[in-house]
């Protein structure tokens, strides 16, 4: 019964994290098609694996996990074929949204994948550095070192391409 109740909670929680889950992968692969097949992927381990998470409370944390770690193996499996024409579909697509910002996304290529994920849980999702600490399985002054680090490379990009930092910070 435990299990079924887990898995009824992971559903529950895959469904109201949609939008985040999405931004996430978009924010990692920056393009649509790939993000929903990311985001499904995602969502199917989430399910399959539910009896693994530990203690209720981290299943957010774990589903964040779960879509960071399917958007690296995405890329690594596809990044030669990605590089130009996702760039230019993310540069047309017109949209108020936060993520949509083309120059910020762009400079996220600088970072890499630990900084990258906590640039995007801190401005992205909101998420609190102790909530990025649990995400990502690491201590809380790591996780502000890679966020002071991070946002220093993200500002000298920026910079270099006069674009603004302001958002940011």
């Amino acid at each position: 019964m435990l299990h079924k109740n887990l898995r009824h909670q992971v559903e529950e929680k895959l469904l109201t994290s949609y939008e985040s889950m999405y931004r996430i992968a978009f924010t990692y692969v920056k393009n649509a098609d790939d993000a929903l097949d990311i985001v499904q992927d995602s969502a199917y381990k989430a399910i399959k694996n539910a009896k693994s998470v530990k203690q209720e409370e981290y299943i957010e944390t774990w589903i964040y996990r779960i879509v960071m770690n399917c958007a690296v193996d995405f890329l690594k499996r596809n990044r030669k074929e990605m590089a130009t024409e996702n760039l230019e579909e993310l540069h047309h697509m017109e949209t108020t949204d936060k993520y949509m910002d083309f120059d910020t996304i762009r400079a996220l290529d600088v970072l890499n994948e630990k900084e990258r994920a906590v640039i995007i849980l801190r401005f992205f999702e909101e998420k609190k550095l102790d909530e990025i600490a649990a995400v990502l399985g690491m201590n809380g002054n790591t996780v502000k070192s890679i966020l002071y680090r991070s946002l220093q490379k993200l500002k000298t990009e920026l910079e270099k391409g006069d674009m603004s930092y302001e958002g940011l910070c």
